[in-house]
């Protein structure tokens, strides 16, 4: 399976980006799927999360800017981000569980198949 992301790029604060992370099959999208980031020279950190029965996980910093939903139709999942803030900009990850419930979902040993990325930027 594959998993590409698309979506990112350069917007100011306050302004919003939607993600997509496609998949080549839906197997690869009938699991939790998650959203990670990473800046430059940080560790890579969870951001949110969907199982396959809609249960979303988002991360305390993001709540109520950040939304995660899925489109089984498309085999796509899509992270919403409204009101960008500086801290922010990173590379942005997806990656699907081997479940179809989100278990230990912000650890990123729980997921097997990761995207290579797509950047986000943020500026004043």
């Amino acid at each position: 399976g594959q998993l590409v992301e698309s979506g990112g790029g350069k917007v100011q604060a306050g302004g919003s980006l939607r993600l997509s992370c496609a998949a080549s099959s839906y197997t690869d999208v009938d699991a939790c799927m998650t959203w990670f980031r990473q800046a430059p020279g940080k560790e890579r950190k969870w951001v949110a999360a969907i199982s396959v029965y809609d249960s979303t996980y988002v991360e305390n910093s993001v709540e109520g800017r950040f939304t995660i939903r899925r489109d089984n139709a498309k085999s796509t999942v899509y992270l919403q981000m409204d009101a960008l803030r500086l801290e922010d900009t990173a590379m942005y990850y997806c990656a699907a569980s081997s479940n179809r419930i989100c278990l230990r979902h912000t650890d990123p040993a729980s997921y097997v198949l990761w995207g290579q990325g797509t950047q986000v930027t943020v500026s004043s």
